[in-house]
């Protein structure tokens, strides 16, 4: 399986998917103009890693800020995992926050509660 690498810019996230490992981290902001083409590499490689994933999945998103339309993909993608949850496999999320976002932490704890896979929520530090 090939692995998803794309390297984040003003707009979009960084997305490191390492198919191999279990590995997924999405980080930056996620304004682009079409979320969906964006995410769509990502979704389709998610759909045939559920064939065949690793022992466990690990997953991190720390985002600095997205628009609504990239909370949709968001959604998407935390769906794929859960579904690959719920087919036995060992998924595990970590949602980073800035100490000072409350606002990312509070979309962290909706997707929490939407979302029933392992989430833990993770503040990172200023200091």
């Amino acid at each position: 399986m090939k692995d998803v690498i794309i390297k984040g810019t003003e707009e979009t996230p960084s997305i490191e998917f390492n198919a191999n490992e279990g590995c997924l981290l999405i980080k930056g902001r996620s304004i682009p103009e079409d979320p969906f083409t964006f995410y769509a590499p990502l979704l389709e490689s998610l759909s045939k890693y559920h064939q065949s994933p690793s022992s466990k999945t690990k997953v991190g998103f720390q985002f600095e800020y997205f628009n609504t339309s990239s909370s949709k993909c968001i959604l998407e993608i935390l769906k794929q995992l859960q579904t690959l949850s719920q087919d036995g496999n060992n998924v595990e999320v970590d949602w980073y926050y800035d100490e000072n976002d409350e606002d990312i932490l509070e979309i962290g704890e909706d997707y929490s509660n939407m979302i029933k896979i392992p989430f833990n929520l993770k503040m990172i530090s200023n200091n």
